[in-house]
């Protein structure tokens, strides 16, 4: 029974991650965009933690953390990039 809901919930997520690329791609605003990447981060980390229950392992702990801050830092960057139109401000003294 467990089998089968994972099988299910992986095909999901990865109709909603490809759905979210095609965002990525076509979508009509930056912040379209920056909203789709940000979403296929979280899919991933929740594909990566299905992957653990299928797997009976911890292993993968560390690549969802990683991908977390990765995604954070993204959605943070292209924030700031969408608001200023930069995004390392650089003080000239």
């Amino acid at each position: 029974m467990l089998q089968t809901v994972t099988t299910i919930v992986l095909i999901m997520m990865s109709i909603s991650i490809f759905i979210c690329f095609i965002r990525v791609v076509k979508g009509p605003t930056m912040s379209d965009r920056v909203v789709a990447l940000d979403t296929i981060g979280i899919n991933l980390i929740g594909f990566i933690g299905i992957l653990m229950i299928i797997q009976k392992t911890v292993a993968y702990s560390e690549v969802i953390l990683v991908i977390a801050i990765i995604a954070f830092i993204g959605s943070i960057a292209f924030a700031k990039f969408i608001e200023g139109g930069v995004v390392l401000d650089r003080d000239r003294r």
